[in-house]
């Protein structure tokens, strides 16, 4: 029910700011939080992420978190490309 009402709340916002709004419901707090969607062309979505570990995580399940966040956003997302942070914020 969240994620039906969130995808119809965002329908105002441009596809990369969907996308970010997205992205918490699409794979959870605790992933949520060492990834941040930074950059969204062409149907790829890029996300920074916290670090190697963390990468390796989301990298293994990037079709459904790309299945998700189109589900969700109304965003066509083709694929999402992972880069890790060289530093914190």
């Amino acid at each position: 029910m969240l994620r039906g009402s969130l995808g119809r709340s965002l329908q105002a916002l441009q596809a990369e700011d969907r996308l970010s709004a997205a992205w918490p419901v699409a794979c959870g707090k605790a992933m949520a939080e060492r990834g941040q969607i930074v950059g969204f062309e062409n149907g790829v979505v890029r996300v920074e992420v916290e670090d190697g570990i963390w990468l390796q995580q989301m990298f293994s399940t990037r079709r459904q978190l790309a299945g998700e966040l189109a589900r969700i956003s109304g965003v066509t997302v083709r694929e999402i490309h992972f880069e890790k942070r060289n530093y914190k914020r």
